[in-house]
């Protein structure tokens, strides 16, 4: 077939299109068969419209959220990638797409309102092969058949399955949009910090809601609660790599990091606290991972640690070490807790949501990369290995 041309197809089936989740104006969808005949038409006079993106903005992307209704396209320039700055020293990490099946994109349109753009499955690794290729240059994107979703009150887009992405000069819309942005730099380059770096904020009970829905992916949230109470009876530390922070596994005369690949490391505590915690009108289960311990507490769990085996001399290194009263004096406070919904809490293996950043309700918003400066593994991942371990 010929960009262009006109063609008589005989022998199809003829179907309405569905109403949820439309991805063309058009009422009807024709689908080859077996038996289909197609025949070129040279010197046909008959016209058809041209089939063209069907572009969204903030507004009509706002007023159709959640509504189900027709996927339409959007097209505009890179703000932020999981994160992090456009620059010449921006790395794509390979292992953490291939881990959350996704790419978090801070987008916006010509001087309108910065939107969140979640690529999800294909449409991330296709963006990040894309992106790679352009040395990392890239700056416009178009996306098709997008899904708006409320996310805690903040509009979000979030790619479908038959959702394709297009860069910079890939398409004739990315290149006329590519050379409005060449410019007209001083709209590009305007950048709204409170936009760009906002994190959803939801109750317990809206965590629990995003969790149970059918389409839920990983993601990250903010949740104001309270802390009830610190679990006991159990580990409230693992041992990991000093360097990357992974669990450590035993090898026959030293510790080994699996992720680093080395057969003799220095082992540090490093926090797996279980808290109980509550808001107005729930409670859940939190897991304080890593640096999100010393940011409730204000210990490092290495020093806490390494406080009682001293005062302690008598026990063995096998003891279970009794949670610090540090952890204990927090039972009361109420702080923001940024979480991780992941897949062991959308596949139902644990409703405990991994914490990992610890803030002060009074304090407005921290800088982006919730997802990137987490070096420690999935709180419910090290539990399992922490059970089959003993």
């Amino acid at each position: 077939m010929r960009a262009g041309g006109i063609y008589r197809l005989n022998s199809f089936f003829g179907s309405n299109n569905k109403t949820l989740y439309r991805v063309a104006d058009p009422s009807f969808t024709i689908t080859f068969s077996s038996t289909s005949v197609l025949s070129d038409l040279e010197d046909s006079s008959a016209c058809f419209p041209e089939d063209r993106f069907r572009f969204h903005g903030y507004e009509e992307f706002d007023a159709a959220c959640d509504l189900r209704g027709d996927l339409y396209d959007y097209v505009g320039h890179i703000k932020l990638v999981n994160g992090q700055v456009l620059s010449d020293t921006l790395v794509l990490d390979d292992a953490e797409i291939a881990s959350s099946r996704r790419v978090l994109l801070h987008v916006q349109t010509h001087d309108d309102l910065v939107m969140k753009l979640y690529l999800w499955d294909r449409a991330a690794s296709d963006f990040s092969e894309r992106f790679k290729a352009s040395g990392g240059t890239a700056h416009v994107i178009l996306v098709t058949t997008l899904n708006p979703k409320r996310l805690g009150g903040a509009l979000a887009l979030s790619s479908m399955t038959p959702s394709r992405v297009f860069l910079d000069t890939d398409v004739q819309a990315t290149r006329d949009y590519l050379t409005w942005m060449n410019t007209n730099l001083d709209v590009a380059n305007r950048v709204d910090a409170d936009i760009v770096t906002k994190t959803e904020t939801m109750t317990i009970g809206e965590l629990f809601s995003y969790m149970k829905q059918e389409d839920a992916k990983v993601a990250w949230f903010e949740c104001i609660a309270t802390i009830g109470d610190v679990a006991h009876g159990s580990s409230w530390y693992y041992i990991g790599c000093g360097g990357c922070h992974t669990k450590a596994t035993k090898g026959p005369t030293s510790l080994m990091c699996k992720k680093c690949g080395k057969t003799e490391i220095v082992g540090v505590a490093q926090y797996l606290a279980k808290i109980s915690v509550y808001d107005n009108d729930d409670q859940a289960s939190f897991v304080l991972l890593g640096g999100a311990g010393y940011e409730l507490s204000g210990k490092k769990a290495s020093e806490l640690v390494e406080d009682y085996f001293e005062a302690n001399e008598d026990v063995g290194d096998d003891h279970l070490v009794p949670v610090p009263q540090a952890l204990i004096d927090t039972i009361g406070q109420t702080r923001k807790f940024v979480v991780k919904v992941s897949n062991h809490n959308l596949t139902g293996q644990t409703q405990a949501l991994t914490v990992t950043k610890v803030l002060t309700p009074e304090v407005p918003e921290v800088e982006a990369n919730f997802e990137g400066n987490v070096a420690v593994p999935d709180a419910q991942e090290t539990l399992d290995k922490e059970v089959a371990g003993d």
